[in-house]
């Protein structure tokens, strides 16, 4: 009895080998299947330029971080160097001579360090404005490409909806929110 086989057919096996016995498919849920995958292709795209985009604009945030935390210093330095030069201006009005001259000579010299710190202050202010803008830009590309991919994952949702109802205008429903997608991964992509 070892050679004697009993093999049943569910429904799906008997359907696929109907299929590839007539040559004969559903082109209409091929074409929804192809679609669908090229959407997620892109989709997948759009995801990862999301999260790249945001990436960047976060090291630029925190690039932002540290010259304004610099920048604090800077000028904490420069208050510092204003009181020891306060300091030395009361000195001169209650000394005499020589002690005097050499607090004239240290007001001077705070006045020439305060003037550099306040550069750098200054410079290190600009260059945490500047971060945060190229903070924001980047958010907002980062936010289109976030868009893209929310149409895109529409659309495979309506794809799988079309599957199931085989309606053709949902399918076109599809390609249409596919499509718009594919328009703002294109002004992510051109950084508008």
């Amino acid at each position: 009895m070892s050679g004697d086989h009993f093999h049943v057919h569910g429904p799906h096996d008997h359907a696929v080998e109907h299929a590839a016995e007539h040559g004969a498919g559903d082109s209409f849920a091929s074409r929804v299947a192809v679609m669908t995958a090229i959407m997620s292709t892109c989709g997948a795209i759009f995801g990862f330029a999301g999260g790249a985009s945001q990436n960047e604009a976060l090291m630029f945030k925190n690039e932002a971080a540290i010259k304004k935390t610099e920048a604090s210093n800077q000028w904490a330095y420069y208050q510092a160097k204003s009181n020891k030069q306060n300091l030395a201006e009361l000195s001169v009005v209650l000394t005499q001579n020589d002690v005097r001259e050499r607090y004239l000579a240290e007001i001077e010299r705070y006045k020439t360090e305060k003037a550099d710190i306040k550069t750098k202050a200054e410079a290190l202010e600009e260059a945490a404005k500047e971060a945060d803008h190229h903070s924001e830009e980047v958010m907002h590309e980062h936010h289109r490409w976030a868009q893209a991919m929310t149409a895109i994952q529409i659309a495979i949702s309506l794809a799988a909806i079309t599957l199931l109802a085989r309606r053709r205008w949902l399918m076109w429903a599809s390609v249409g929110v596919a499509a718009l997608g594919g328009v703002i991964g294109i002004a992510a992509f051109a950084h508008l």
